[in-house]
């Protein structure tokens, strides 16, 4: 995430029009707006890999799964972030009126790279937990097979679960089950001397 750039009268509804017309992503907050980097080979094939294994999982059910490219606007935020894959069961995100962004995701995952790490585990967890629908929120290692799921419990606390390379993600808040392993399928990971791929 780089710098922001502030617009005096900035909202959510001025950023939207100006956003369709951009040709770089930003996210939106509190008025101002930030543009958001591109990420590497590993970042996309990891989020695109459990894009796949939701939309799959997902078919023909109430939830639909998105990539990189959907907003989430969280008005209690006053913030628009773009995440790498989310998961709305929520009939509202449905409407035309939820046609550029969604709202009421249950689901959130990150790829984590070492710019947006901290940003992600920290102020961005933040934002999405001003959503009350969201129930858990994935961070994945794009430099080693490892994850951290937070799920918020019947108290409102949320709960760290890691995730180890022979885990099984185990997505309460969509009923279902994923293998670790399986988001990094065709990943190459540099161990310095020599590239390893999965």
């Amino acid at each position: 995430m780089a710098l922001p750039h502030s617009k005096a009268g900035f909202d959510i509804a001025a950023y939207m029009a100006w956003e369709e017309t951009q040709e770089e992503r930003h996210e939106f907050l509190n008025g101002e707006v930030f543009a958001m980097s591109g990420g590497t080979d590993a970042h996309y094939t990891i989020g695109l890999n459990l894009a796949a294994s939701l939309k799959a999982a997902l078919r023909k059910g109430p939830c639909r799964a998105f990539i990189a490219g959907m907003k989430i606007e969280i008005k209690a935020a006053d913030a628009v972030l773009y995440p790498d894959v989310f998961v709305t069961c929520d009939p509202r995100d449905r409407a035309e009126s939820a046609n550029l962004a969604k709202s009421h995701p249950r689901f959130v995952a990150e790829v984590l790279s070492s710019s947006t790490g901290a940003y992600d585990r920290g102020r961005k967890f933040e934002l999405y937990q001003s959503i009350p629908e969201l129930q858990e929120y994935l961070l994945i290692e794009q430099d080693r097979q490892h994850a951290d799921l937070f799920r918020k419990n019947p108290e409102g606390l949320w709960v760290l679960h890691p995730l180890a390379p022979k885990d099984v993600i185990q997505l309460a808040s969509l009923d279902l089950t994923l293998a670790l392993a399986d988001l990094y399928e065709d990943v190459t990971f540099d161990t310095g001397n020599e590239a390893v791929s999965l």
